[in-house]
């Protein structure tokens, strides 16, 4: 088999598998594929099945129906230890008595390794994560950012054939969270290891994955790259949850080859260019109630209507500096509120309950049917 086929191989596969506790589905027929040496994340909010899919994958969970397969092998059904996988968990899990050396070479003492290879595999493992003078700390004697790439080289270290990572970066403050989301991915990609992580924070899986699985009440609603799933979300959710996203609801009416207009609940027209805007798998008919999604940062203010651009009257609501950009609020005619963010000018231009008009460009607006 070439290299090719095998990157397109997976190596985890979960077929219609469904969990149950009690009378709570908490995942329903799921199925997805992961292929070698990916970096896949399960991203949904909080109860969405995402941290039991990862124990179900790790083992720790069965099944109540499905399968799950590793490297093509059914494991639904074998235990933790049977399945080569690497786990890194949000509490990083290390143990307190035991310095970062012994942390790490744990797994290969169980295995009843010899004490050189022992020190030449955990050595290796320490120079990944770059903690090599760190050996012979104790854990309360590291960093966050160091304990968790400790716990890193230790799931590391074993040679799983999965690495499994559940929210392991929550615990850390916002620059030492930034720093290791660049990290993580650089050694994933370095070793060449195949990842699933779970997270509820959207940047962190736009700037990480390969692939996003949206996840909601136990379901996939999308799977895509990172672009994919924020410039073409499948609905609604995955246009609120990636990201913020304004809404506009309107009616579809009429399609011609090259234009399709939409009434907008504003009474505007806008005018789509059926060329820039890409649908994807969706159908479209005349007089079908739709949503038009448009990004806060795609949206401009303007003291005066243009002719080029779609436009329509506003007022400012409120704002906040933010250091790069102001956010402000702008409320429509109907009494919609709708999010604009601009970029940082040397001062405030727009004050609150300054009438203003918002223009966007035909390209930029998201159109949904459901």
């Amino acid at each position: 088999m070439s290299d090719a086929e095998m990157k397109q191989t997976p190596i985890v596969e979960l077929i219609n598998v469904t969990k149950r506790f009690g009378n709570v589905v908490a995942v329903n027929n799921f199925s997805l594929a992961v292929t070698a040496g990916e970096f896949m994340t399960l991203l949904g909010p909080s109860g969405c099945g995402k941290t039991t899919v990862l124990r179900l994958i790790a083992g720790f969970l069965k099944p109540d129906s499905g399968q799950i397969l590793i490297k093509g092998k059914d494991v639904s059904r074998k235990a933790p230890y049977e399945r080569r996988l690497g786990m890194v968990f949000q509490s990083y899990a290390l143990f307190p008595h035991m310095k970062a050396y012994e942390n790490i070479a744990f797994g290969l003492k169980l295995r009843k390794m010899k004490k050189e290879e022992i020190d030449k595999k955990v050595r290796e493992a320490l120079e990944t994560v770059q903690l090599l003078e760190c050996s012979e700390r104790y854990p309360r004697e590291l960093s966050g950012g160091q304990q968790q790439r400790i716990a890193l080289a230790r799931a590391l270290v074993t040679e799983p054939d999965v690495l499994l990572f559940d929210e392991p970066l929550s615990n850390l403050d916002f620059k030492f969270r930034q720093q290791m989301r660049f990290e993580l991915k650089a050694i994933q990609k370095k070793v060449g290891i195949t990842a699933i992580y779970v997270t509820h924070d959207q940047t962190e899986a736009l700037t990480m994955s390969d692939r996003i699985a949206i996840m909601n009440k136990g379901k996939i609603v999308q799977v895509g790259t990172p672009t994919e799933v924020y410039e073409n979300p499948a609905n609604k959710f995955v246009a609120n949850f990636i990201g913020e996203a304004n809404f506009i609801e309107g009616k579809l009416l009429r399609i011609t080859e090259t234009q399709k207009e939409l009434k907008i609940a504003i009474g505007e027209n806008l005018a789509l260019d059926i060329e820039t805007i890409d649908l994807g798998e969706k159908k479209l008919e005349e007089n079908q109630d739709v949503s038009v999604a448009i990004r806060p940062h795609k949206l401009r203010i303007s003291r005066k209507k243009t002719k080029r651009t779609n436009s329509v009257e506003g007022k400012i609501d409120n704002f906040a500096y933010i250091g790069s950009m102001i956010k402000y609020d702008v409320s429509l005619p109907d009494g919609t509120i709708v999010k604009v963010d601009q970029p940082l000018l040397k001062k405030i231009e727009f004050e609150i309950g300054e009438r203003i008009y918002l223009e966007w460009d035909a390209e930029d607006c998201i159109i949904l049917t459901e």
